[in-house]
């Protein structure tokens, strides 16, 4: 349950309640973390994390790309996930890895700050909506565009770029929509509040590449896997705006989304306005690994133990 349990916090297992950092830290002023989702799902062979070294691989980059050296290997940090799912009991949940600039020194310039590391997990079910899984959602363009290159780096999965994240999610919600679409600096299709975008059109499946403001999904990238493998032709390319409306069928992908269809954009119905077949089938293929339904082909999964 969120708010309870332990917490891996630089080395050391934590109370939840106890993890706790001082007002003045760095990260709490100029956003300096770097971070990722990831998800461990109930399968029949028991508790399984969906691609953990993927997921410890892009952490590392994208410290990396802002200067942060990690006082730990990737294996370390790849243990210290496994049990902190383990010290918590958890089954099924949704598990957070971060990295940030702690108290130190105030001012933009972040080297004097101390580099700290946590790790944390709560159960946490679908993101959308388990309704929206086979319905799909309601979408809209948002006013909010993407960044510009060479303003700031879309591949790093950095707390800073959430800020633009919520003003599409604000903006979709209090509009009445489910979620929000944000467009790149060129106009062309970027990528959801915290989703990367696909359409499928005359079986052919698109997804704009990452020269297009994207996170560089690890799900995304599993979209890629799944659809070679069932022998659907999978591209990336720009996507115009308009091309998410004449579309036949629409998806969002994400740790948190996982698959989720989309039925509606701008008000307009997307092919027969629900999950439509490619999605479907693409969907069900991804969901039965991590069910334990099917086997792990792809060894995607790291068991609990």
């Amino acid at each position: 349950m969120f708010g309870k349990g332990k917490i891996w916090f630089d080395g050391k297992m934590v109370d939840w309640k106890k993890a706790n950092i001082h007002i003045l830290s760095h990260v709490v002023h100029y956003a300096s973390c770097v971070f990722e989702g990831v998800r461990c799902y109930n399968t029949k062979q028991g508790p399984a994390i969906f691609r953990l070294d993927a997921h410890i691989d892009r952490l590392f980059d994208s410290a990396k790309i802002y200067r942060m050296e990690i006082p730990y290997t990737k294996k370390q940090f790849r243990d210290a996930v496994v049990k902190v799912v383990n010290v918590n009991k958890l089954n099924a949940c949704y598990i957070r890895p971060f990295v940030f600039r702690g108290y130190g020194a105030m001012g933009l310039y972040p080297m004097k700050n101390p580099l700290q590391c946590a790790i944390a997990a709560w159960a946490w079910g679908s993101y959308l909506g388990e309704t929206a899984l086979e319905k799909g959602i309601s979408v809209r363009i948002s006013s909010w565009q993407r960044q510009a290159p060479n303003t700031f780096p879309a591949l790093a999965k950095a707390a800073g770029n959430y800020l633009n994240s919520q003003l599409i999610k604000m903006e979709a919600i209090q509009d009445g929509f489910d979620e929000g679409i944000a467009l790149d600096h060129y106009g062309y299709v970027s990528e959801g509040s915290g989703e990367n975008v696909f359409i499928v059109k005359n079986g052919v499946i698109f997804t704009p590449p990452t020269s297009s403001a994207i996170l560089a999904g690890i799900t995304r990238h599993s979209m890629f896997v799944l659809a070679r493998d069932m022998g659907i032709e999978i591209r990336q390319q720009v996507l115009p705006r308009e091309g998410l409306y004449i579309a036949d069928e629409v998806f969002l992908t994400g740790t948190a989304a996982e698959l989720t269809p989309v039925s509606r954009i701008d008000n307009i119905q997307i092919g027969d306005g629900k999950r439509g077949p490619v999605t479907e089938k693409i969907q069900k293929a991804f969901f039965d690994i991590l069910k334990g339904n099917t086997p792990d082909r792809f060894d995607w999964l790291t068991p609990v133990k």
